[in-house]
Protein backbone atom coordinates (compact mmCIF):
# COMPACT_ATOMS: atom_id res chain seq x y z
CA UNK A 1 0.00 0.00 0.00
CA UNK A 2 1.53 3.30 -0.95
CA UNK A 3 2.44 6.05 2.23
CA UNK A 4 -0.41 8.12 0.41
CA UNK A 5 -3.10 5.31 0.83
CA UNK A 6 -1.55 5.01 4.31
CA UNK A 7 -2.19 8.72 5.41
CA UNK A 8 -5.96 8.55 3.71
CA UNK A 9 -7.25 5.40 5.75
CA UNK A 10 -5.38 6.85 9.54
CA UNK A 11 -7.37 9.80 8.62
CA UNK A 12 -10.53 7.66 8.30
CA UNK A 13 -9.73 5.66 11.25
CA UNK A 14 -9.05 9.35 13.19
CA UNK A 15 -12.39 10.27 12.03
CA UNK A 16 -14.88 7.40 12.36
CA UNK A 17 -13.19 6.98 15.78
CA UNK A 18 -13.93 11.01 17.00
CA UNK A 19 -17.74 10.35 16.43
CA UNK A 20 -17.93 6.49 17.65
CA UNK A 21 -19.79 8.07 21.16
CA UNK A 22 -22.68 10.09 18.67
CA UNK A 23 -23.42 7.32 16.43
CA UNK A 24 -26.40 5.56 16.81
CA UNK A 25 -26.51 2.21 17.86
CA UNK A 26 -28.40 0.30 15.31
CA UNK A 27 -30.05 -3.22 15.15
CA UNK A 28 -30.60 -3.73 19.07
CA UNK A 29 -32.30 -6.74 20.44
CA UNK A 30 -33.12 -7.98 23.85
CA UNK A 31 -35.79 -9.61 25.87
CA UNK A 32 -38.82 -7.86 27.32
CA UNK A 33 -38.27 -6.08 30.08
CA UNK A 34 -42.26 -6.72 31.13
CA UNK A 35 -44.13 -9.34 29.08
CA UNK A 36 -47.42 -8.18 28.39
CA UNK A 37 -50.56 -9.66 31.07
CA UNK A 38 -47.74 -8.84 33.89
CA UNK A 39 -47.95 -5.61 36.47
CA UNK A 40 -45.11 -3.82 37.62
CA UNK A 41 -46.67 -2.99 40.93
CA UNK A 42 -46.21 1.38 41.71
CA UNK A 43 -47.02 2.79 44.87
CA UNK A 44 -50.61 3.92 43.66
CA UNK A 45 -51.91 2.48 47.45
CA UNK A 46 -53.91 -0.41 45.39
CA UNK A 47 -53.35 -4.47 45.59
CA UNK A 48 -51.85 -5.28 42.55
CA UNK A 49 -54.39 -8.17 42.38
CA UNK A 50 -56.62 -5.08 41.85
CA UNK A 51 -54.30 -3.61 39.17
CA UNK A 52 -54.08 -6.97 37.26
CA UNK A 53 -58.40 -7.23 36.97
CA UNK A 54 -58.54 -3.53 35.85
CA UNK A 55 -55.56 -3.52 33.87
CA UNK A 56 -56.94 -6.43 31.59
CA UNK A 57 -60.63 -4.85 31.50
CA UNK A 58 -58.99 -1.75 30.41
CA UNK A 59 -57.36 -3.79 27.44
CA UNK A 60 -60.52 -5.07 26.44
CA UNK A 61 -62.01 -1.43 26.19
CA UNK A 62 -58.46 -0.69 24.64
CA UNK A 63 -59.41 -2.65 21.89
CA UNK A 64 -62.78 -2.12 21.08
CA UNK A 65 -62.37 1.35 21.21
CA UNK A 66 -59.33 1.40 18.90
CA UNK A 67 -61.80 -0.61 16.61
CA UNK A 68 -64.44 1.51 16.76
CA UNK A 69 -61.93 4.69 16.32
CA UNK A 70 -60.60 3.37 13.44
CA UNK A 71 -64.19 2.36 12.17
CA UNK A 72 -64.87 6.14 12.24
CA UNK A 73 -61.57 6.85 10.27
CA UNK A 74 -62.99 4.14 7.73
CA UNK A 75 -66.34 5.79 7.43
CA UNK A 76 -65.34 9.04 7.39
CA UNK A 77 -63.43 8.25 4.24
CA UNK A 78 -66.09 6.31 2.13
CA UNK A 79 -69.22 8.17 3.15
CA UNK A 80 -71.17 8.81 0.48
CA UNK A 81 -74.60 10.14 -0.63
CA UNK A 82 -76.69 13.74 -0.27
CA UNK A 83 -75.37 13.51 3.44
CA UNK A 84 -71.77 13.17 2.38
CA UNK A 85 -70.83 16.95 3.46
CA UNK A 86 -71.80 16.67 7.31
CA UNK A 87 -71.80 12.59 8.07
CA UNK A 88 -67.90 13.49 6.57
CA UNK A 89 -66.89 15.58 9.32
CA UNK A 90 -69.07 14.07 12.14
CA UNK A 91 -67.32 10.85 11.51
CA UNK A 92 -64.05 12.81 11.28
CA UNK A 93 -64.85 14.49 14.62
CA UNK A 94 -65.89 11.88 16.41
CA UNK A 95 -62.79 9.95 15.15
CA UNK A 96 -60.65 12.37 16.82
CA UNK A 97 -63.05 12.13 20.46
CA UNK A 98 -62.27 8.41 20.68
CA UNK A 99 -58.60 9.24 19.58
CA UNK A 100 -57.84 11.19 22.64
CA UNK A 101 -60.29 7.93 25.26
CA UNK A 102 -57.39 5.77 23.17
CA UNK A 103 -54.94 7.42 24.65
CA UNK A 104 -56.62 7.80 28.31
CA UNK A 105 -57.55 4.17 28.23
CA UNK A 106 -53.59 2.98 27.95
CA UNK A 107 -52.19 6.13 30.12
CA UNK A 108 -54.22 4.58 32.46
CA UNK A 109 -53.12 0.80 32.27
CA UNK A 110 -49.65 1.80 32.57
CA UNK A 111 -50.69 4.23 35.49
CA UNK A 112 -51.62 -0.05 36.97
CA UNK A 113 -48.38 -0.98 36.51
CA UNK A 114 -50.01 -3.05 33.32
CA UNK A 115 -49.07 -2.98 29.27
CA UNK A 116 -50.98 -1.93 26.98
CA UNK A 117 -52.04 -3.07 24.04
CA UNK A 118 -50.98 -1.17 20.82
CA UNK A 119 -50.30 -3.12 17.25
CA UNK A 120 -53.13 -3.30 15.09
CA UNK A 121 -52.53 -7.37 14.76
CA UNK A 122 -53.14 -7.54 18.37
CA UNK A 123 -56.14 -5.45 18.62
CA UNK A 124 -57.66 -7.40 15.98
CA UNK A 125 -57.12 -10.48 18.03
CA UNK A 126 -58.50 -9.06 21.07
CA UNK A 127 -61.65 -6.78 20.01
CA UNK A 128 -65.21 -7.85 20.23
CA UNK A 129 -66.32 -5.71 17.38
CA UNK A 130 -66.99 -6.88 14.33
CA UNK A 131 -64.80 -6.33 11.36
CA UNK A 132 -67.00 -4.47 8.70
CA UNK A 133 -65.97 -5.41 4.91
CA UNK A 134 -63.42 -3.33 3.62
CA UNK A 135 -65.11 -2.06 0.57
CA UNK A 136 -67.71 0.96 1.21
CA UNK A 137 -71.15 0.77 2.17
CA UNK A 138 -74.16 3.19 2.19
CA UNK A 139 -74.35 5.58 4.71
CA UNK A 140 -77.49 4.05 6.85
CA UNK A 141 -75.21 0.76 6.90
CA UNK A 142 -72.50 2.83 8.30
CA UNK A 143 -74.15 4.12 10.96
CA UNK A 144 -75.93 0.96 12.18
CA UNK A 145 -72.06 -0.27 12.73
CA UNK A 146 -71.35 2.42 14.25
CA UNK A 147 -73.87 2.27 17.16
CA UNK A 148 -73.55 -1.15 17.24
CA UNK A 149 -70.08 -0.99 17.85
CA UNK A 150 -71.09 2.21 20.92
CA UNK A 151 -73.42 -0.43 22.21
CA UNK A 152 -70.63 -2.86 22.48
CA UNK A 153 -68.13 -0.86 24.24
CA UNK A 154 -70.94 0.64 26.36
CA UNK A 155 -72.09 -3.03 28.15
CA UNK A 156 -69.14 -3.81 29.16
CA UNK A 157 -68.01 -0.20 30.12
CA UNK A 158 -70.60 -0.44 32.44
CA UNK A 159 -69.96 -4.02 34.09
CA UNK A 160 -65.89 -2.92 34.05
CA UNK A 161 -66.70 0.52 36.06
CA UNK A 162 -68.82 -1.37 38.67
CA UNK A 163 -66.28 -4.09 39.41
CA UNK A 164 -63.84 -0.95 39.46
CA UNK A 165 -65.75 0.63 41.98
CA UNK A 166 -65.89 -2.56 44.01
CA UNK A 167 -62.63 -3.36 44.06
CA UNK A 168 -61.61 -0.01 45.40
CA UNK A 169 -60.49 1.53 42.24
CA UNK A 170 -61.48 4.97 41.91
CA UNK A 171 -59.29 5.87 39.03
CA UNK A 172 -60.35 3.01 36.78
CA UNK A 173 -64.09 4.15 37.56
CA UNK A 174 -63.80 7.80 37.21
CA UNK A 175 -62.27 7.69 33.63
CA UNK A 176 -64.87 4.87 32.80
CA UNK A 177 -67.85 6.49 33.94
CA UNK A 178 -66.81 10.38 33.09
CA UNK A 179 -64.93 9.90 29.59
CA UNK A 180 -65.92 6.52 27.96
CA UNK A 181 -69.72 6.57 29.13
CA UNK A 182 -70.83 9.59 28.84
CA UNK A 183 -68.69 10.04 25.60
CA UNK A 184 -70.01 6.98 24.02
CA UNK A 185 -73.81 7.66 25.30
CA UNK A 186 -73.20 11.08 23.27
CA UNK A 187 -72.29 10.32 20.09
CA UNK A 188 -74.83 7.91 20.00
CA UNK A 189 -76.93 10.25 20.27
CA UNK A 190 -75.60 11.86 17.42
CA UNK A 191 -75.05 9.03 15.20
CA UNK A 192 -79.36 7.96 16.16
CA UNK A 193 -80.92 11.07 15.15
CA UNK A 194 -79.12 10.14 11.50
CA UNK A 195 -81.56 7.47 11.09
CA UNK A 196 -84.97 8.94 11.84
CA UNK A 197 -86.93 8.94 9.11
CA UNK A 198 -88.58 12.32 8.63
CA UNK A 199 -88.80 13.97 5.56
CA UNK A 200 -86.60 16.59 3.81
CA UNK A 201 -88.89 19.46 2.57
CA UNK A 202 -92.52 18.60 3.24
CA UNK A 203 -93.95 17.48 6.18
CA UNK A 204 -96.23 14.09 6.13
CA UNK A 205 -99.50 15.55 7.64
CA UNK A 206 -101.26 12.03 6.83
CA UNK A 207 -98.82 10.09 9.19
CA UNK A 208 -98.87 12.52 11.80
CA UNK A 209 -102.91 12.53 11.43
CA UNK A 210 -102.64 8.88 11.66
CA UNK A 211 -100.61 8.78 15.09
Amino acid sequence: MSPKNNKREASYNQLEEGTRHARPIQHQHAPEIQPYGKIAKLPIALDEQVCAGSAANLNQLLADTMTLRDMYKKHHWQVAGHTFYQLHLLFDKHHGVQDELVDDLAERIQVLGGISLAMAADVAETTLIPRPPRGREEAPVQISRLLEAHETILKEARTMAKQASEAGDDGTNDLIVSNVIRTNELQVWFLAEHLVDVPLVRADKGKAAAS
